[in-house]
């Protein structure tokens, strides 16, 4: 719950002072501070001989792929064209298509699940980045018809995809090889990993919510108020039937899969809201909404998972 209150803090004194401000203008710098603070310390215990688990557990990584990669979206995209709005179908879409999280390896070792796999999702996870940019731009080429909406290609998504595998996958993974050779270094990100998490996520929200493009959530609960509670609604909903398709797929008896649970029932939310700053001119401000309603949601959802199923089934096995 502390998680929820710096969120909450950071999104609204970042859009505070954007308001009495004239907000931050966007930089892709704030994507390189991700990386390093956010992405690069997960990547820490991923070994280059963890990718000999792909072949060992195929059938559970081809699982995760298809739910991850085609379900996952199939369900964002039914929610979306439910609620009539370009934004925040795309919102849930890419929320869909960024797999695990900052938090998911906590929640792996919590539940017992095997973290060496658990790991190397994670960094697989980020590799299809480019992937779920590809996915998204080929969405909204798609939809856009559907929804009387014009998907502009001076601001289309697949410019960007370069930008962000370099930013957030490329640097955090060459600066965390270097960093693992200074263990000093090394150990003191890791001992202090939970306050630097926080701490970024809190300095990402306050910039992003901070934003002049953010100030035009003014104007949607000016004129559409109501796109509020739809999007609140289409959010909660999709993390419901993920959550209901991942309990059914997933055999929470095996240690690999329920990694691969926790890499389907959590999203990577802080790096969805960062994307977001790259796609809202191309998809609307309200592609905001079921980003930030994401982390209410989330976050208390992993607590009850793991204390009322996951934490029975670990108790169960013990």
């Amino acid at each position: 719950m502390q998680l929820i209150v710096i969120v909450i803090i950071g999104a609204i004194l970042g859009f505070l002072y954007g308001s009495y401000n004239y907000g931050f203008v966007f930089s892709s710098k704030i994507c390189l501070f991700a990386g390093l603070t956010m992405i690069m310390p997960s990547l820490f215990k991923f070994k280059l001989h963890h990718i000999s688990l792909v072949w060992e557990h195929k059938r559970t990584v081809i699982k995760g792929f298809i739910v991850n990669y085609l379900l996952l979206p199939l369900i964002a995209v039914g929610i979306g064209f439910a609620t009539g709005d370009f934004g925040i179908t795309a919102g849930l879409f890419l929320l869909a298509t960024l797999s695990g999280g900052g938090m998911v390896m906590h929640w792996i070792k919590k539940s017992g699940a095997d973290t060496s796999f658990g790991f190397l999702l994670l960094f697989a996870n980020l590799v299809f980045v480019s992937l779920s940019l590809l996915m998204l731009h080929i969405f909204a080429q798609l939809s856009a018809p559907y929804f009387g909406a014009t998907y502009d290609e001076e601001v289309a998504m697949s410019r960007y995809a370069w930008v962000v595998v370099e930013l957030l996958i490329i640097i955090p993974f060459l600066a965390s090889r270097v960093v693992i050779r200074i263990e000093p270094l090394m150990h003191f990100i890791d001992r202090y990993r939970k306050t630097i998490s926080h701490l970024s996520i809190f300095v990402i929200l306050f910039y992003l919510f901070g934003l002049q493009s953010s100030q035009q959530l003014v104007d949607i609960y000016d004129f559409e108020p109501e796109l509020f509670g739809v999007a609140l609604i289409a959010t909660a909903g999709f993390y419901l039937l993920i959550t209901l398709l991942s309990l059914y797929v997933y055999d929470m008896d095996s240690p690999q899969e329920r990694a691969a649970f926790w890499h389907s029932v959590t999203r990577y939310i802080t790096l969805a809201l960062v994307l977001t700053t790259f796609s809202s001119r191309a998809f609307g401000v309200s592609m905001l909404l079921p980003v930030m309603f994401a982390y209410v949601i989330q976050i208390p959802l992993a607590v009850y998972l793991d204390r009322r199923h996951l934490g029975e089934e670990t108790n169960g096995r013990s």
